[in-house]
């Protein structure tokens, strides 16, 4: 079988899923708008870079700046596909993460292609992340016009494709009842022969400060520290957190730029702005337990997850972060947000417990508690890396599934996966 996988970032969410159908003898082809060099092979995958033709319109109608963006990317993908195809490419299936555009067009070209998108989320005005957070309201009373208008490229992309794949039930469920049926639900999948338990680990901070299980070490992560991950919410608990907790170190994972929602006015990141805002309430030895480690190295992070003692992840309604799972695996005891990303996979007093969103005090108190109760820490985080296993294990569930759906959308026979129950 010929397979075309496309994503912006290649490989993306495909980084498993492309070398395991190689290795199953089928011929893949990855495009990237990534500056490499024409002919590159990676892990047995074709690697074919894509250029664009121009550049944004200044002064264009903001409401459809994304979409304008979208299809200058689908109309240079669709170009270079029109070269692929005339050297005699012809896929059975195309993958492809649609977020960027890139496949809008490519079933002109290979129309009996079977096409399917990757589904990670579909935007709504009302009611899931928009006006969800009051510190940050809707003032803008066209932006749910602009939040209508980025679904083009959403829906323009469902109604041609044959099927598209969706990591949680929860992310599908934001999809249009119209297009669930063509949905299946399968995690890009973690690896928990990797991210496992470790009582003897260790970490030096700044080079001089040796932290090992022995220590109480409170973590939280996220790409990016914004309010969209509750950064603002975690980090208004500490003042608190540290005064009852003085031998506690928090250690805090996330870059200054923004992944979701808006960024903020003035030259100050998200990190910052809530940083100065405690700083005043939180002593000098105190905010020395803090430490700000930017991103980290993933060989850096798994250790970080294994030496945590109380790991804290909130989210607006939204995409779910690989690191909850990942936290999952590591045998993490787990405070988390009471929002419908996380109760898909944080059962409240068997995996991890759950906390309202904005309640400050009840993450302190949670936090608090399983601080000082070490055989429910070690529960919780015992069922936690067993539900990791049993559904989003990597090499044992989550990839055997991409790759049947994978092969049963070039085959044309989706239809039994969706029969089975994969489909939403």
């Amino acid at each position: 079988m010929q397979i075309l996988m496309i994503h912006q970032c290649f490989p993306g969410q495909f980084k498993f899923l492309a070398p395991a159908l190689v290795k199953r003898g089928h011929k893949v082809v990855g495009m990237t708008l990534q500056d490499v060099k024409a002919g590159t092979v990676w892990e047995g995958v074709e690697i074919v870079p894509y250029k664009l033709f121009r550049s944004s319109t200044p002064q264009i109608h903001p409401w459809i700046r994304d979409f304008e963006t979208q299809v200058i990317r689908a109309d240079a993908c669709y170009h270079k596909c029109l070269e692929m195809r005339s050297q005699g490419f012809f896929p059975d299936c195309i993958v492809a993460h649609p977020g960027w555009g890139e496949s809008m067009f490519l079933k002109e070209i290979w129309p009996k292609a079977k096409l399917g998108v990757y589904c990670e989320f579909y935007y709504h005005a009302h009611d899931i992340d928009i006006g969800f957070d009051p510190e940050f309201p809707v003032t803008d009373a066209t932006d749910p016009c602009r939040i209508y208008i980025k679904n083009i490229n959403n829906v323009i992309h469902l109604e041609m494709a044959d099927a598209g794949i969706a990591p949680t039930y929860w992310q599908a469920s934001t999809y249009p009842e119209l297009f669930r049926q063509k949905i299946a639900v399968i995690h890009e999948g973690i690896d928990t022969d990797i991210l496992i338990p470790n009582p003897e680990v260790s970490l030096t901070l700044n080079n001089t400060i040796k932290v090992t299980k022995a220590d109480e070490v409170i973590t939280f992560v996220n790409r990016n520290l914004e309010p969209y991950r509750g950064y603002h919410v975690f980090i208004r608990s500490l003042p608190k957190l540290l005064q009852q907790r003085p031998n506690a170190r928090v250690l805090i994972v996330g870059g200054d730029s923004v992944s979701y929602g808006k960024p903020p006015e003035g030259n100050k990141c998200w990190r910052d702005i809530f940083a100065d805002e405690v700083r005043p309430k939180i002593s000098d030895a105190d905010w020395q337990r803090i430490h700000f480690l930017g991103n980290i190295p993933y060989q850096y992070f798994v250790p970080l997850l294994q030496l945590s003692t109380v790991h804290v992840y909130l989210t607006y309604p939204f995409i779910l972060s690989w690191s909850v799972l990942e936290a999952m695996s590591c045998g993490c005891a787990i405070v988390a947000s009471d929002t419908e990303p996380l109760r898909e996979v944080i059962r409240h007093k068997e995996t991890g417990l759950l906390v309202p969103f904005f309640d400050q005090e009840a993450l302190v108190g949670s936090i608090c508690r399983l601080l000082d109760n070490p055989s429910e820490r070690e529960r919780l985080g015992t069922n936690a890396r067993a539900f990791a296993k049993e559904h989003y294990d990597l090499h044992r569930v989550c990839l055997p599934k991409q790759i049947e759906w994978v092969e049963a959308l070039g085959a044309g026979s989706l239809e039994n996966m969706h029969n089975q129950g994969m489909a939403v």
